[in-house]
């Protein structure tokens, strides 16, 4: 199969477009329509429905095209690979993890990361999907359990603990429970129990609305559980990380916790010697470390 109409497919499904294919290939319309044709004639089938709004894959099509994806992500693994120099660490780094994390610890330590990397470039992906490293939907990932995919170097980061917080302003407004049946007579702001979360998490709100709660407020995401705890909406179930860079929260029924939520650090076995990854992996850890002797100090670990 010929690899130069196999970019040229790839493009074009890609796009969606023979045109915006062109312009990214930088060739005309009716070149590229010419080695869609060629392509198409070579393998006996046709690889896309034509209409007037554009291109839409065929059956025979869309296995092709899950084929050069696959060809795709193997390439820039080996790009990736030749680009990363002895000596210094720039270029992408697709770094994915969840919403929470990545917005509330992470984001807010890469400045450090940057000052010692300047020419590094990272894509910070933050969803509760679990992104395929092996099929490098992303370089490396954070995640609040193990990953389960084959052919990946893990690294344990850090335990996480869930626990109910509110801001001093509420507290003083509206008292604090001192019981774990009190929690009905406040808003409860958490994550709902059906939402992409940690189990640890959406267990210990469903034992805090066993309670008849009457107030809640739900959001799927912890970015928000914060806001709207500093904004003084409620109590909510927020991971233990935060009382480092939010020391104003108190703490709401201190011997109240969810189970150990552990953190894992995963990258693909064929980036074991980038020094992109390297770099990053040898970053967080060090800043864990030190999250970790605040809290020690703080005497709030």
């Amino acid at each position: 199969m010929d690899w130069d109409k196999l970019r040229i497919f790839h493009a074009v499904a890609d796009a969606g477009s023979l045109t915006h294919a062109g312009d990214t290939l930088h060739l005309s319309q009716s070149a590229v329509s010419r080695q869609i044709r060629a392509l198409e004639e070579s393998l006996n089938a046709t690889l896309f429905h034509r209409h007037a709004r554009g291109l839409i894959l065929t059956e025979q099509g869309e296995l092709l095209f899950d084929a050069t994806k696959s060809m795709a992500k193997r390439l820039d693994a080996a790009a990736a690979r030749i680009r990363d120099s002895e000596e210094e660490v720039f270029g992408e780094l697709r770094v994915t993890t969840t919403t929470g994390f990545g917005s509330l610890w992470l984001a807010p330590r890469l400045p450090a990361l940057y000052e010692k990397y300047p020419d590094l470039k990272i894509d910070l992906m933050l969803e509760e999907r679990v992104l395929d490293l092996p099929m490098r939907e992303a370089d490396v990932a954070i995640r609040m359990k193990e990953p389960s995919q084959a052919d990946l170097i893990r690294k344990r980061l850090m335990t996480v603990r869930m626990r109910l917080y509110a801001s001093p302003t509420y507290a003083e407004k509206h008292g604090m429970p001192e019981r774990i049946e009190d929690i009905s007579d406040h808003r409860l702001i958490c994550q709902n129990t059906t939402s992409a979360q940690v189990s640890a998490g959406a267990r210990l709100v469903q034992d805090l609305l066993a309670h008849d709660v009457r107030s809640t407020l739900t959001i799927n995401n912890y970015f928000g559980v914060l806001q709207a705890v500093v904004s003084d909406l409620g109590i909510g179930v927020l991971p233990d990380y935060l009382t480092e860079d939010f020391p104003n929260l108190v703490r709401v029924l201190p011997d109240l916790e969810s189970a150990e939520v552990p953190v894992f650090l995963a990258y693909p076995e064929e980036l074991r010697q980038s020094k992109r990854i390297a770099a990053f992996r040898d970053f967080v850890t060090e800043e864990i470390f030190e999250h970790r002797r605040k809290l020690r100090e703080e005497g709030t670990a």
